[in-house]
């Protein structure tokens, strides 16, 4: 091969790496996008929104909390059947009676919203708040990973929806089921599927083979393993994986589950919810409960380990006592010099890094109430808020204060929560537009900044 056909050569490969780049770059095929992060990198979006949105499609579901996740030209939302003649309880934390029905995983056309196949199984309810599913599907490589609310974990094949392989955390691992239901997202690292189980004989995270779901390693002791999803990060030399349960932080080794470093945190209530915050250039680790509010870890530069930068002191979940912030469902977001996150009552707060000292709070995002919410997306400079009036804003978030740019409301809230109705599952943004769902339906709402071609 000649120079000039070596160079072309170069270029054609460039040129298809550039492509499947930019096919996969709009995708969100997990929890908190593609990779875990909630930043949406697509360019093309819009400066503001409109007042009244562009559906491009609504499509039917049942109840659940899962948001979506959109890969490969579909999307796929996880959902309940009730059982006949059942409606919700009227007492949304009783535990004791079940609830008949089944969970239900839906495969969608990405570009119409139409249903192009689904996976139903009886699942019955033994949770506090049974809407649904808690968590978002995983998508990687033509297969789709769903953990129902009562652990139930299916691997399915992403084209036709059938069942590869499947396990169930109480009669595999020995989980008892938690007062909420399992709620962690399924993680992808190469040949694994991580997950936290909550199982017994050290089986609180557990990784499977991606292919036949047999079983790589297990790790860690804590019974209850929280609601809260792992992350994958890359400092002090190594690959870490991030867990954060009921009993504390930790560091494992993806490939074998050891344990590199932990920070003990026992929650009350196993109230490890919202997933861990990571700043990488300043390598900052940040988690925070509704009742014992947050820690800020600082990670080593050559090995890995971690130091409790700063920590917060207060018990009570009420707003006016509550120092720094005391997160639920919300995860936190770096940016700049500050973090920013919702508070135990809806405080959308700034903090500043070194000590976690508060700069503003506002309630303009959220409105006042207990639990109240709105899950933080950053885009390039802005963010995009979607709080659970079913409203998406667009604002900049800054050391000055909260600047609202726009807001648009994309849904109506269904959920009743503490008196008042919500919307509580996470959005997905891809293909320049948002996908949300609450218990009646999903729709794709247009964000692209040029109109589109019919």
């Amino acid at each position: 091969m000649n120079f000039i056909s070596r160079q072309a050569a170069v270029f054609a490969c460039i040129v298809c790496f550039l492509t499947v780049l930019s096919a996969s770059a709009d995708d969100w095929p997990q929890w908190r996008g593609p990779q875990r992060d909630g930043v949406w990198r697509e360019t093309g979006i819009v400066d503001a929104l409109p007042a009244v949105p562009t559906y491009r499609w609504r499509t039917p579901i049942g109840g659940g909390f899962a948001g979506p996740a959109v890969a490969e030209g579909s999307v796929f939302v996880f959902d309940r059947i009730l059982g006949k003649s059942q409606g919700d309880p009227v007492n949304a934390w009783n535990v004791a009676d079940p609830v008949e029905g089944g969970e239900r995983v839906l495969c969608l056309e990405q570009a119409t919203g139409k249903i192009l196949w689904q996976h139903q199984y009886p699942c019955r309810y033994q949770i506090s708040y049974p809407s649904g599913p808690r968590a978002t599907p995983t998508l990687s490589d033509g297969r789709v990973y769903t953990v129902g609310a009562m652990g139930d974990l299916f691997c399915l094949d992403a084209s036709s929806g059938n069942v590869l392989w499947a396990k169930n955390y109480v009669r595999d691992f020995g989980t008892k089921i938690n007062p909420w239901g399992m709620a962690s997202a399924p993680l992808l690292d190469g040949e694994r599927v991580i997950l936290l189980v909550g199982g017994a004989d050290g089986a609180c995270v557990v990784a499977l083979d991606r292919i036949s779901g047999k079983e790589i390693w297990r790790s860690l002791d804590a019974e209850d393993p929280g609601y809260s999803s792992p992350i994958l990060i890359e400092t002090g030399g190594t690959r870490q994986l991030i867990v954060w349960n009921s009993l504390g932080v930790y560091s494992l080794d993806p490939a074998t589950g050891k344990v590199y470093w932990s920070h003990p945190y026992e929650t009350k209530m196993a109230h490890s919810v919202s997933t861990p915050a990571y700043d990488a250039q300043r390598r900052l680790l940040f988690v925070s409960s509704f009742f014992q509010g947050p820690r800020m870890l600082q990670l080593a530069a050559d090995r890995p380990d971690a130091t409790l930068l700063w920590r917060g002191y207060s018990e009570s979940e009420l707003p006016q006592n509550t120092d720094k912030i005391h997160c639920l469902i919300s995860t936190p977001a770096f940016f700049g010099k500050h973090l920013f996150g919702v508070d135990s009552y809806g405080m959308l707060r700034c903090l500043e890094l070194t000590q976690g000292d508060r700069i503003w709070e506002t309630l303009e995002a959220t409105g006042e109430a207990r639990w109240a919410n709105a899950f933080l997306i950053r885009h390039q400079d802005r963010f995009f808020l979607f709080n659970e009036h079913g409203e998406l804003i667009l604002a900049r978030l800054s050391a000055s204060g909260y600047g609202e740019i726009s807001r648009t409301k994309i849904l109506e809230p269904t959920l009743t929560m503490q008196r008042r109705q919500v919307v509580w599952s996470h959005p997905a943004f891809a293909g320049r537009c948002v996908f949300a769902r609450n218990d009646q339906e999903i729709v794709c709402v247009d964000l692209a900044s040029a109109p589109r071609e019919r």
